[in-house]
C-alpha cells in the first residue's frame, strides 16, 4: 500500500461526514460526476412509489390538499433556503434552470431603471445561459455585453440594468468572489443574477448575507434531486412586491383558482410559479434533500477542499509528469468542488477508458477531464483510487 492509501485510509476514519455515505445507493466504482448528476438518495425510491400508489393512484386529485401537492413548490424551496444562506419564503422551486434564469434576468431588467439599456453576462458562461440572456436583452430592448467575471467592475457603468453571473465556472471548476462581484454590482445601481448551480449543496453561498437580488439553481447536482428534477428561483424579500415576472401563470395568481381575465401576481416568492408544478419529480427531489437533515454546509466545505486537495496531491505524486494540466485554481478562495484537468490530445478517449473501470468522471471539449467531488458520498479512498487509475491509463 501507498503513503497516499493509507494516507486515504486515515482521512476517512477522521471524516465526520463518512456516515451520510450510506444513505445513497452506490456499487464498487468511484463516482465523481455528481457536478453533473447526484447519486440516488435511498430514500427516494419508497418516497416515489407512496407518490405513485397511494398519493395519486388512491387520493388522486384530492393529493393537491391532503398530500401537500400545492404547496410543495414552496415547502421544498424553505428546505433548499438554508443550504445556499436564505431566510425562508424567499425561494420557489419549480420549472428548469433555463426557464428561471429567463424569469430572473427580465424580471431583474425590469426592476431597473428604464434608462439602463446594457446587459451584462458572464462571457464564460454555460451557453444556455448565454442563450437566454440574448433572448431577454431582445425581449426588453436592452444590448448584451458579454464580459468574464473578473472585468464586471471594470464594465460597469449608469447604463448597466442587469448582471448574470455563474458562482463557479462550469469547465474549470473557479469559483467567483460572489460578495464583493455583488457589491460592486449594486455600487453601481444594478441588479445581481447568480446561477448557483455549481455550488449550491457544495459550499456556502450566503443569499441573504450578502444582498443577492435574484438567484437561480439546479437541484439534480450536488442536491441529488434525480435526472431533469425542478429548478429553483429566490427572490430577495424586499424585491418580491415589485418583482415583474416575465411568465404569469395561473399558479401565481393572487387567485389561482378564481380565473379572472386580468392577472393579480401572488405574493411573496409565489410569483415566480407560472403552471402545475411537475409533482413527480418534485417530491423525489424533497426525499433527496433529507439526506441534509443535521449537515452543515460548512462542514461540507472543509471536506470538499480536502478532498480537491488530496485529489491535486494524488496526481501529482502518481500521473507521469507533463500528461495533464490543472485548470482549476490552486487557492481555496477561487476553488469550487470539481477538479478540471487539461488533457490532450486524448481527453475523451481517457475518460472512456476510466469509466470502464469504474472512476466516473467527464469529457469537456475539446481536451478537459472533469471529476466532481460530492462531500456527502464521496471519500478519500474514492480519491486515491482515481489518480492511480488515472495514472495507470496515462503511462
Amino acid at each position: 500500500m501507498s503513503d497516499l492509501a493509507r494516507d486515504a485510509q486515515q482521512y476517512d476514519a477522521d471524516d465526520p461526514l463518512a456516515g451520510r455515505r450510506a444513505l445513497f445507493v452506490l456499487d464498487d466504482g468511484v463516482y465523481l460526476d455528481g457536478n453533473s448528476l447526484g447519486a440516488l438518495a435511498r430514500s427516494v425510491p419508497g418516497r416515489v412509489e407512496d407518490v405513485v400508489r397511494r398519493q395519486w393512484g388512491a387520493l388522486k386529485i384530492r393529493s393537491w390538499d391532503e398530500s401537500g401537492w400545492w404547496t410543495a413548490p414552496e415547502r421544498i424551496g424553505d428546505r433548499i433556503a438554508p443550504l445556499v444562506g436564505a431566510a425562508a419564503g424567499q425561494i420557489v422551486v419549480g420549472d428548469s434552470t433555463s426557464v428561471n434564469v429567463f424569469k430572473a434576468l427580465v424580471g431583474a431588467v425590469r426592476l431597473a431603471d428604464d434608462d439602463r439599456d446594457e446587459i451584462l453576462v458572464d462571457a464564460t458562461t454555460f451557453p444556455t445561459d448565454g442563450y437566454i440572456a440574448g433572448s431577454a436583452a431582445r425581449l426588453t430592448g436592452r444590448t448584451l455585453r458579454p464580459v468574464r467575471p473578473d472585468e464586471v467592475p471594470a464594465a460597469l457603468s449608469g447604463r448597466t440594468a442587469a448582471v448574470l453571473l455563474n458562482h463557479v465556472d462550469y469547465r474549470t471548476g473557479r469559483l467567483y468572489d460572489l460578495p464583493s462581484l455583488t457589491a460592486a454590482v449594486h455600487a453601481a445601481g444594478a441588479i445581481a443574477v447568480w446561477d448557483l448551480c455549481h455550488s449550491a449543496g457544495a459550499l456556502p453561498v450566503g443569499l441573504d448575507e450578502h444582498g443577492v437580488d435574484l438567484a437561480v439553481g439546479c437541484t439534480y447536482k450536488y442536491l441529488n434531486g434525480g435526472p431533469g428534477s425542478p429548478a429553483y428561483l429566490y427572490v430577495r424579500g424586499e424585491l418580491q412586491d415589485r418583482f415583474d415576472s416575465p411568465l404569469p401563470g395561473w399558479n401565481s395568481h393572487a387567485e389561482p383558482f378564481g380565473m379572472r381575465e386580468a392577472y393579480e401576481p401572488a405574493a411573496g416568492a409565489l410569483r415566480g410559479r407560472v403552471g402545475t408544478p411537475d409533482i413527480l419529480s418534485m417530491l423525489a427531489l424533497e426525499a433527496a434533500l433529507e439526506v441534509w437533515d443535521g449537515v452543515s454546509v460548512d462542514e461540507v466545505r472543509t471536506k470538499s477542499l480536502a478532498l480537491t486537495d488530496f485529489f491535486l496531491e494524488c496526481v501529482r505524486e502518481y500521473v507521469p509528469e507533463g500528461r495533464v494540466e490543472s485548470l482549476t485554481p490552486v487557492r481555496h478562495e477561487e476553488r469550487g468542488s470539481q477538479v478540471a484537468l487539461r488533457c490532450a490530445p486524448d481527453a475523451g478517449d481517457v475518460m472512456k477508458r476510466l469509466i470502464a473501470r469504474g472512476v466516473v468522471g467527464d469529457f469537456r471539449h475539446p481536451d478537459v477531464l472533469r471529476f466532481g467531488f460530492t462531500p456527502l458520498y464521496v471519500g478519500f479512498a474514492d480519491v486515491e483510487r482515481a489518480a492511480r487509475v488515472l495514472a495507470e491509463e496515462l503511462r
